[in-house]
């Protein structure tokens, strides 16, 4: 189940930097999670979304943040919502899994607390939205799993490197080991 404090109800803000009125808040020690959240701000959240399936993603990766906004764009049922596995909600929603663990792959938490991480979480996408189950067929032929787990291993490996420009906050340089 989603912890209900990732859905519970009450005012909202549209960014950690605003607060009653619009006026921006005083900045804190928190910048990376500030700029984080600022990059993920036009995704909505599990707290936006009740009932939703989460996308645990890198939000301090340009390659990722761009893939789960260009998800986004296929999710017009609004099954989805999103959450930077630097957010310290995270562990309220999956506490038995480190941050490593996040670090290698993007993880989908089904409102029942079922999980899908990389390759199979792509799979999984595949048929909870209906604008990629073109792609269902071709994840899907038999046999081929592994293939495809193989696959997201490398690119996520890589992910700083593919995504062709620097980190605003020169973490590209922390997670490139993985």
């Amino acid at each position: 189940m989603i912890p209900q404090s990732l859905v519970e109800s009450g005012p909202e803000r549209d960014s950690p930097t605003e607060h009653s009125g619009g006026v921006p808040a005083p900045t804190d020690a928190h910048a990376d999670t500030d700029s984080e959240e600022k990059s993920s701000e036009s995704l909505p959240s599990p707290k936006s979304r009740p009932g939703s399936d989460v996308v645990i993603y890198d939000g301090h990766c340009q390659f990722c943040t761009a893939g789960v906004k260009s998800l986004s764009r296929f999710d017009l049922q609004g099954r989805l919502s999103y959450l930077s596995l630097h957010s310290d909600k995270v562990h309220d929603l999956v506490p038995d899994l480190s941050r490593d663990d996040l670090m290698d792959e993007m993880v989908v938490v089904q409102p029942d607390g079922t999980r899908h991480g990389g390759a199979d979480a792509v799979r999984y996408l595949s048929r909870r939205l209906p604008l990629l189950w073109w792609a269902a067929p071709i994840l899907h032929v038999p046999g081929t799993a592994r293939g495809w787990r193989w696959l997201y291993r490398q690119v996520a490996r890589r992910r700083y490197q593919l995504a062709g420009k620097t980190c605003d906050s020169g973490s590209c340089q922390l997670h490139n080991r993985h």
